[in-house]
């Protein structure tokens, strides 16, 4: 862990997993949107976010707009973005018609407001995300490398091109987003990704990196044996265990 490049943020809307995370030093910001809020049961979404500045004041904090036409987004990053100094503005590259965030993204850089720019997956979008980026603001452009390997596509060339193409433009902090599973930290890391997002879980199995595999084949069999007590199954009844006893 300690030799990885790569920042790891917390992917979540759980206020007490966040704060886990937080106090964990595993992490070094933390992203929500609104599937992760509805699955986290947030029912007041300002209320939620200002809980969280004030809990979590110097880590960077992603906050996603929820509108779904340009002007009310605008609208909703100008309140996003009065949240805290430490608040990214999260803007998804499309709207639901597929129509272009980048007028948008281009009118909030130049107000100089930090952005997530979210739901990225062709090399496209992030040509046309990184082109608007004001170079003055730290910004963050997410790329679902998960979302594009569920698609039957390996994501280490698309990932490997989004580096090269941030890396053209100061303060374009590459994001692999979706993370699926713990050695896509690796993956990221190997290739200069700036952040990658874990959900919580990843995080849990971040802290047993290292950990000598016999141990972990121990730890598997020891698990087994935990549920099959908790199941009460059985194969044999009780007189072929009698028999097998007295072998």
């Amino acid at each position: 862990m300690d030799n990885l490049n790569v920042n790891i943020y917390a992917d979540g809307a759980v206020l007490d997993d966040m704060l886990s995370a937080y106090e964990s030093g595993f992490v070094s910001g933390f992203t929500t949107n609104p599937s992760l809020m509805k699955k986290a049961g947030v029912t007041d979404y300002v209320a939620f976010a200002k809980d969280v500045v004030e809990k979590i004041p110097d880590l960077p904090l992603s906050f996603e707009v929820f509108a779904d036409d340009f002007e009310t987004m605008e609208k909703e990053a100008e309140k996003i973005h009065s949240f805290g100094k430490n608040v990214f503005i999260k803007i998804p590259i499309t709207n639901t018609k597929g129509e272009s965030s980048i007028p948008l993204i281009k009118k909030l850089e130049d107000k100089g407001y930090s952005l997530n720019v979210t739901a990225i997956l062709t090399i496209k979008q992030v040509e046309e995300t990184v082109a608007a980026l004001n170079p003055n603001v730290e910004n963050i452009v997410s790329v679902f490398a998960g979302r594009i390997a569920d698609t039957g596509r390996d994501p280490i060339p698309y990932m490997k091109q989004a580096v090269d193409i941030c890396k053209t433009k100061k303060g374009a902090n590459l994001l692999w987003a979706s993370s699926r599973e713990l050695f896509n930290v690796y993956e990221a890391d190997r290739l200069g990704v700036d952040i990658i997002t874990c959900t919580p879980e990843i995080i849990t199995k971040l802290k047993k990196v290292g950990k000598p595999l016999e141990q972990v084949s121990l730890d598997t069999v020891k698990g087994f044996n935990t549920d099959i007590k908790t199941l009460g199954y059985t194969i044999l009844n009780n007189e072929e265990t009698s028999k097998t006893v007295s072998r």
